[in-house]
């Protein structure tokens, strides 16, 4: 006996797992001496025994393939005051007018940020309309300590603390 499965409409996927309120980053990188980056709510720690982050490029990412022909990138974690530079990176014209300095792998980390962490691309697979995409820590430090920039029901916000 072969089990169906219930058919869930992306809109509706969206909105219920919009609910959930995600970190926002920049995973950033240097191909052929041009800096290329791209925006990312699907980042998580994959596990600290090897030291290993994960993220989720969709597969329409113009960024993605830049990024993985570069092998190493750096994961900015985003502050509440850097919208502006999140919308920018997400834009067509990414760095222009982005300060940003150079990583021990020579990524782009970006001032401002709550922290970075620098890494080999590991493996990636495949996850329906997106990639899974693994790295391994090479190097990280927290820089900043100040509110997150987050993403809840396709909006931006910031942690309100009592």
């Amino acid at each position: 006996m072969t089990a169906t499965t219930p058919q869930v409409h992306p809109a509706e996927m969206r909105r219920v797992l919009g609910t959930f309120a995600s970190g926002v980053v920049a995973v950033t990188a240097v191909l052929d001496g041009e800096p290329v980056g791209m925006v990312c709510q699907s980042f998580s720690s994959l596990s600290l025994e090897p030291p290993l982050v994960t993220f989720c490029p969709g597969n329409g990412s113009t960024s993605w393939p830049k990024i993985r022909r570069a092998g190493g990138f750096a994961v900015n974690v985003l502050a509440a005051d850097q919208e502006d530079l999140c919308m920018a990176l997400a834009g067509p014209r990414k760095f222009e007018g982005v300060a940003w300095r150079e990583g021990a792998n020579g990524a782009p980390l970006l001032p401002g940020a709550l922290a970075w962490i620098e890494a080999d691309l590991s493996a990636e697979l495949p996850g329906g309309d997106h990639s899974i995409v693994i790295g391994a820590v090479t190097a990280l430090a927290a820089e900043r300590d100040a509110a997150p920039l987050l993403f809840f029901r396709s909006s931006f916000g910031s942690l309100v603390t009592a």
